[in-house]
């Protein structure tokens, strides 16, 4: 199969799998079987692709021009294929972890929920591919329209609130500034394909660049860039496998690598490689990485522990990209891949404590260890990722932004990252304490395990979480194309 017709298959099959699954709606075997096929066709699909461009190539698709330097297009390059190899790998497991979490909480509406999850993922591959800002912003707009009855699933009064929080705020910003942004580019480039280098040096100068950046940056609210996050706490209402989709698979792993995508492919790191017109950005994504991280010391309930923990590592991406030094540029798309393995561990981990417990709280789940061994050493493993521990995948992004940052001699940034990561072990490790070393109620003797599909997907970002830092090879190869893409 020729590289355009991959390119197709892998557009395209997330569209025919969720057709199937509301075909399939009336028979959940089936339907799930779908949902899990559908998605390893996607990470083969994928999968396939990565020769082309190991061996040097770019494989296109051009769809349809629709004015001189306006097109609709894809275009794989590495950091997207990478992107996308995650996302669909994960999808995978987020298949078979859905079924045991979907069922074991008799959630209504599975039908609708597995449908939804396909067509979020077939909007996810179209941004990971996007050969252009145009082509970008559609699948962008398509992601957070496709994920919208995710975060509203459970129809109650609250996720209606967190809902209409959700699509207002990313919506707004989206054509507010976004939109805004990519229609200045071509006014003023002629074109909008993402090009080596950058389309907008020579094009813009002085303070102008400053403002452009700004529009672009707050214009892609699914990074939660403060004060654009409070869409992303209010959205753990929705059901855990959608709370993964949203930290680890898709959406807000969407938004940072837009950014990154923006500044190296758009602006290009020339063009703001003296920080007059980027420094504010790095300074931004510092206090995210702060505040967040205080915010998730203070919180109780474990997924909103969680939400401001993905707030502060997607800045890990931004301030990497803002630093401009290549290895911290590599970093940043580094730890696209690192935070999705151990992030999408931590939620596998809380869903599994609420189906067999259905406790939320930090506070009550002293011992919980014990009784679920499986589900709490998972969440150690993804703690230590989350904290840059070795020998978990976090070590190794987390290494590269730290040399990047000290490459570069800033020294705010080197700050930051080490606060942070103290920071992290704060909320995160007495968490792991208090499971295995304090002593439940007499009840929670009752408690085991969740159910084996949870389980089974729970183990596998697990170990995949300690496997890309214990047999790091392929990785490092690949980051080697990596950075001579960027």
């Amino acid at each position: 199969m020729n590289p355009e017709m991959l390119i197709a298959c892998a557009l395209l099959v997330p569209l025919a799998g969720a057709v199937l699954i509301l075909l399939a709606g009336g028979r959940p075997d089936l339907r799930e079987s779908v949902s899990i096929i559908t998605s390893g066709a996607l990470f083969v699909s994928v999968v396939y692709l990565i020769p082309h461009v190991v061996a040097g190539g770019r494989p296109s698709l051009h769809v349809v021009e629709l004015l001189p330097g306006i097109s609709i297009g894809f275009e794989i390059e590495p950091a997207g294929l990478l992107f996308a190899a995650i996302a669909s790998l994960l999808w995978v497991a987020s298949s078979v972890y859905s079924i045991g979490y979907m069922r074991g909480n008799n959630e209504s509406h599975q039908t609708r929920f597995y449908a939804f999850f396909a067509l979020a993922l077939a909007s996810t591959i179209g941004v990971a591919f996007a050969a252009n800002l145009l082509t970008l912003f559609i699948f962008y707009e398509f992601l957070t329209l496709t994920t919208y009855p995710l975060v509203t699933h459970k129809g109650s009064a609250e996720a209606m609130r967190a809902g209409r929080l959700y699509l207002g705020l990313l919506l707004s910003t989206s054509i507010g500034f976004f939109l805004v942004a990519i229609i200045w580019t071509w006014r003023i480039a002629g074109t909008l394909d993402f090009t080596a280098g950058g389309i907008l040096p020579g094009r813009i100068a002085g303070g102008w660049i400053a403002v452009l950046l700004f529009l672009y940056i707050y214009g892609i609210g699914k990074a939660a860039l403060m004060p654009i996050h409070r869409w992303l706490p209010a959205a753990m209402i929705a059901p855990t496998p959608v709370s993964a989709l949203l930290h680890a698979v898709a959406v807000v792993k969407a938004g940072v690598f837009s950014i990154v995508k923006i500044i190296v492919y758009v602006f290009g790191t020339e063009l703001l490689a003296d920080g007059v017109h980027s420094g504010w950005l790095v300074g931004m994504a510092g206090v995210t990485i702060i505040a967040a991280s205080i915010t998730a010391l203070y919180s109780d309930n474990l997924k909103r522990l969680l939400a401001y923990s993905t707030i502060s590592q997607l800045s890990y991406v931004i301030i990497a990209a803002a630093i401009l030094a290549p290895l911290s540029v590599l970093g940043a798309v580094l730890h696209i891949a690192t935070h999705a393995f151990g992030k999408i561990t931590l939620f596998f981990a809380a869903g599994s404590i609420y189906t067999a417990t259905k406790k939320t709280e930090i506070s009550q789940m002293d011992g919980i260890g014990r009784r679920m061994p499986w589900t709490m050493a998972a969440f150690a493993i993804g703690s230590l990722s989350m904290i840059g521990v070795p020998p978990t995948a976090g070590f190794i992004s987390k290494w590269y932004i730290l040399q990047g940052a000290l490459e570069r001699g800033s020294w705010f940034s080197v700050s930051v990252i080490v606060v942070s990561t103290l920071l992290n072990a704060a909320y995160l490790l007495p968490i792991v304490y208090a499971a295995f070393f304090r002593t439940g109620t007499d009840h929670d003797h009752a408690i085991k395990e969740a159910p084996l599909p949870i389980l089974l997907a729970l183990g596998f970002t697990a170990l995949g979480t300690i496997a890309i830092f214990l047999v790091p090879e392929s990785l490092l190869e690949y980051a080697g194309l990596l950075q001579a893409s960027l």
